[in-house]
């Protein structure tokens, strides 16, 4: 019987990619506005590239872009860029269609949740709060929680340890079949690959289920315990 439902955090909850796109685009305007003397599109280009090396949610990621092509920091570019990505973020940072319905009922329902990301603390929370979900949720799971990433065995058993669950008792949502998929599966996790957040164009996710919509999970969910 499933107890508990673990969420990925990242396109799975929330459309992280798109509001990363639009947060760039804006900063990009607004540096160019601030006297940047390059094209957006190599702009862009280069922001991508130290976000490649340094992961995306590299904070200084503008920085370390300004440090590289100019070898030294303009701070009012900076300063333009960092404030138009703010406020390009906040209003780009949406849940996915049916996400607080879902995780309302879910809770009716009895289920304990929990959020297991790879990404950190600090960002994670500061998104979970930013959309009022900071007390749906039973427990967070994050990078400095376990110093791996998914699918290392690691996050999956804090997570199962914090919920008290057995993985048998539990559900693992996410978009990423190598990560969230894998690593749970292993495990004996039943895994529900959340195609709507995927961003890899994938055919085969290796997963238990694949929704469309995260409010399919609650018939998943009837499935599995009998319901």
């Amino acid at each position: 019987m499933i107890k508990a439902i673990i969420f990925d955090l990242d396109n799975t909850l929330v459309d992280f990619m798109k509001m990363k796109e639009e947060a760039v685009d804006a900063a990009i305007k607004a540096m160019i506005d601030a006297g940047l003397k390059l094209e957006a599109v190599e702009i862009k280009r280069k922001i991508y590239e130290v976000y490649e090396e340094e992961g995306l949610e590299f904070q200084e990621v503008f920085d370390k872009f300004l440090l590289r092509e100019f070898g030294e920091i303009n701070y009012k570019i900076l300063a333009a860029g960092i404030v138009a990505y703010r406020k390009a973020r906040e209003a780009a940072l949406v849940l996915y269609p049916h996400v607080n319905l879902t995780l309302i009922e879910l809770i009716k329902r009895g289920y304990k949740l929990a959020v297991l990301s790879d990404a950190y603390s600090k960002p994670a929370w500061l998104r979970l709060c930013y959309l009022n979900l900071q007390h749906i949720f039973d427990h967070v799971v994050t990078f400095e929680d376990t110093g791996v990433f998914k699918p290392n065995p690691k996050p999956f058993l804090k997570a199962l340890e914090l919920l008290q669950v057995k993985a048998e008792e539990a559900l693992m949502v996410g978009d990423w079949p190598q990560r969230d998929m894998a690593g749970a599966s292993k495990l004996g996790i039943k895994t529900a690959f959340a195609r709507y957040g995927d961003t890899f164009g994938t055919l085969e996710s290796g997963a238990d289920y694949e929704i469309d919509d995260i409010s399919e999970l609650l018939s998943i969910l009837e499935e599995l315990n009998g319901a």
